[in-house]
Parts: structure tokens; C-alpha cells; sequence
């Protein structure tokens, strides 16, 4: 069953209601659709098995952090995850006096998924995004907004990294 009939069939059993739903979980299953995360789910292995490299800064802090939250510590899992994490500031809005009143923060990541016991990669791949703040409260308003919108940026490209890693763990050696 090809991505857009599966699309229009969710689409007619969502118009019915909870019968549709089971009858939509039924015909997703006769088509090989699995979980991503369910307990024959291609990502389950992923779980508790990546050690990323200890971040240094805070930014990589919070991206560490939410890679994690979502993953789990994989202390003594089979991959290791070796990454760089920039970011950038964008004037977006000046005013007749040139004063910034607002900017975007874009950030990238570039991350190798590795085995650790062999040091072979497995996967290479890159994330961006971008996060916005205003800058025309007082200055501690301000700095709260930068945090803010740090903190945002990094809990983003950590679910890219996470939906990545995902999406290629059918490829990954067991």
C-alpha cells in the first residue's frame, strides 16, 4: 500500500470515529506497519544503547540533556555518538534607528553515530534549526528570552537528531 492511499485511508476511518480507528490499526498493520518505538519496532534498539560525548558547554548541555530525555543513557550501549553543535545569531528585526528588536538563533548539528567496539561508523548526518527572541523588554527580560530560546533550539535539534537516528536503526548493525 503506497504512503498516499494509506494517508487517504486514515483520512475516511478518521471521519468514523473509534470503529475507524481499530478498523485504521488493522489495515495499517496488514500493510507492514510496525511502531517505530513498539516492542518489534525498528527504533527499540536504540534504547538505553547510545553514549554521546559529554558535552562541554551549556548548549550542549541542554542538547545532551533532551537527546536523553528521549533515548535514554546508554552507558553501556553498543554506539557511540560524537556530534558538533553551532549556533548563530540573526538580526531580523531594526528599527529607523538601528536597534535590533528581535533575532533568530540557527543552530546545526553534525553528529557520527559509531560502534564502540569497533570505532566504525554507522551513520553521518546533520540537523538544523531556528528559534526566535525579542529583544525589547528590559535587559534581564532579554537575557531570559536568550535562554529561553537557547534552551528551545537545543530540545529541537536533539528530536531531529533522535528522528534521524530512527528512522536509519534498520540499518544499524544489531
Amino acid at each position: 500500500m503506497s504512503s498516499s492511499d494509506r494517508r487517504a485511508v486514515l483520512r475516511r476511518l478518521g471521519s468514523l470515529g473509534l470503529g475507524g480507528l481499530v478498523l485504521g490499526s488493522l489495515a495499517l498493520g496488514g500493510c507492514g506497519f510496525t511502531p517505530v518505538y513498539g516492542p518489534s519496532g525498528q527504533a527499540s534498539r536504540l534504547q538505553d544503547s547510545i553514549l554521546p560525548d559529554a558535552p562541554r558547554a551549556r548548549d550542549e548541555f541542554l542538547l545532551i540533556q533532551q537527546f536523553e530525555a528521549r533515548l535514554g543513557r546508554g552507558t553501556d550501549g553498543p554506539y557511540a555518538l560524537g556530534y558538533a553543535y553551532t549556533i548563530s545569531g540573526q538580526r531580523m528585526a531594526v528599527t529607523a534607528e538601528n536597534v535590533t528588536t528581535r533575532f533568530n538563533l540557527v543552530g546545526r548539528v553534525d553528529f557520527v553515530l559509531r560502534d564502540r567496539a569497533t570505532d566504525a561508523v554507522l551513520l553521518r548526518d546533520s540537523v538544523d534549526g531556528f528559534t526566535g527572541f525579542s529583544t525589547t523588554g528590559s535587559t534581564s527580560a532579554t537575557e531570559a528570552a536568550v535562554r529561553d530560546a537557547r534552551e528551545r533550539l537545543a530540545v529541537l535539534l536533539a528530536d531531529q537528531m533522535v528522528t534521524r537516528l530512527a528512522l536509519a536503526a534498520d540499518r544499524l548493525a544489531p
